[in-house]
């Protein structure tokens, strides 16, 4: 079985409803283009345990995916949640910090893969395609299913759960 560790940050902005707005991203490439519904992510990526730890890896998933530094503010613990199935699991942990960003300003770093398959040509697409800040309960139809557990830890942390 392989375990493969991620980590990321959900940023987030308190709105004049008292309510919330998370900033999450478009994933990119040729299989998502068409899709919305359980297409965005929470910016992320995998790490190594033994040479970083977590939350030096979501910083800099955060500024490769945007292209952005992490904005200023207190970190909170979301916790970490395991999906996938089979031979293949996934563990990511995510820290949520309360910031506002202009998604406008994003640069996404980007990533290689054949393209179209079996050409044997290479072709390059951005991690993040764009970004925008929704509510948590849209947020929750666009996130894909293993990240949805996340918004549900920040509707507690600011009801103060």
């Amino acid at each position: 079985m392989t375990d493969t560790r991620s980590a990321g940050i959900l940023l987030f902005r308190r709105t004049s409803d008292n309510g919330a707005e998370v900033l999450i991203g478009h994933m990119g490439g040729p299989f998502f283009a068409r899709k919305d519904e359980g297409a965005w992510s929470i910016p992320k990526g995998e790490y190594e345990p033994a040479e970083e730890d977590a939350q030096a890896a979501a910083r800099r998933e955060f500024t490769e995916e945007l292209g952005l530094p992490v904005p200023d503010g207190d970190w909170v613990p979301l916790g970490d949640v395991q999906y996938g199935s089979g031979s293949r699991r996934k563990t990511v942990t995510v820290w949520a910090v309360e910031a506002d960003l202009d998604p406008s300003r994003m640069v996404p770093g980007t990533f290689e893969m054949e393209w179209p398959p079996r050409s044997g040509r290479m072709a390059e697409f951005p991690e993040i395609d764009r970004a925008d800040w929704f509510d948590l309960t849209t947020a929750t139809t666009k996130l894909g299913k293993g990240q949805r557990p996340y918004l549900e830890r920040l509707a507690a942390h600011l009801r103060g759960d």
